[in-house]
């Protein structure tokens, strides 16, 4: 049995499957990943968490980046595996999608909110650091280019973040507790285009696994977890996914 056969036969017995996806399922739709050469830190130096509070400078440069769109997060369509992704949402046959991205592509493809567990956050939208209120991206790119003013809570006026979490930034832990819990009651943990090399997040398809779920991987370049998993293609995941979720 082909190795596409045999992730089709996983997915075909699985009554609940938690998703896990990295950053290798939206390179497809032209969104580069963090780490590879070429990728968003060899491009640009990452800001932590405490420069952008402690620094004005440093806030600047964070939002001047956020509006250029320099690092390429947002502004992309999803691509052929995001889709398939959500016809198995559509279908009954995922409880969870757990994802490392902060691209929005999942929401886009037609995934609802509710079923998104975003464990780096969003990179569409920002929110106040304290109040949590959500700010849209243009309504500050406006302000921002018509005042030089760093943007700044609408409603407390405190600091106002992009949605994602920075190096330095606690993990969401309603998130984490959400993915917790998904991995826990799944009985297939499918893995799409992660290195899992990332922890805590990483630590979720080997808690699967022990709690007896089976584990796929669909990743491009071999996993420190393949030698785990019951399934492991290295191949692209748009066309195997579309091959098998027609």
């Amino acid at each position: 049995m082909s190795g596409r056969a045999e992730l089709a036969r996983l997915i075909d017995q699985a009554a609940n499957i938690a998703v896990f996806t990295g950053a290798g399922i939206s390179t497809e739709s032209g969104i580069p990943d963090f780490r590879s050469p070429g990728g968003v830190w060899s491009r640009m130096k990452p800001i932590y968490f405490q420069e952008f509070i402690s620094s004005e400078e440093k806030r600047r440069e964070a939002w001047t980046r956020a509006f250029s769109g320099r690092a390429g997060w947002t502004g992309r369509e999803p691509n052929a595996g995001h889709h398939a992704v959500a016809r198995l949402v559509a279908r009954g046959k995922v409880g969870a999608v757990i994802t490392q991205n902060v691209d929005n592509l999942h929401q886009a493809s037609g995934v609802p909110a509710d079923k998104v567990i975003e464990l780096h956050g969003n990179a569409s939208y920002a929110k106040c650091l304290s109040c949590h209120t959500r700010h849209e991206l243009d309504d500050l790119k406006r302000a921002f280019e018509a005042t030089d003013a760093i943007p700044t809570c609408r409603e407390c006026g405190d600091l106002v973040k992009t949605a994602t979490i920075s190096f330095g930034q606690s993990m969401p832990e309603r998130e984490m507790l959400r993915a917790r819990a998904a991995t826990l009651a799944c009985d297939l943990f499918l893995v799409l285009g992660s290195s899992l090399v990332v922890y805590p997040a990483a630590d979720f398809p080997i808690l699967a696994k022990r709690r007896g779920a089976a584990l796929g991987i669909v990743n491009r370049e071999p996993t420190d977890q393949d030698v785990y998993a019951d399934l492991v293609l290295h191949d692209e995941i748009g066309p195997t996914l579309s091959e098998i979720v027609p």
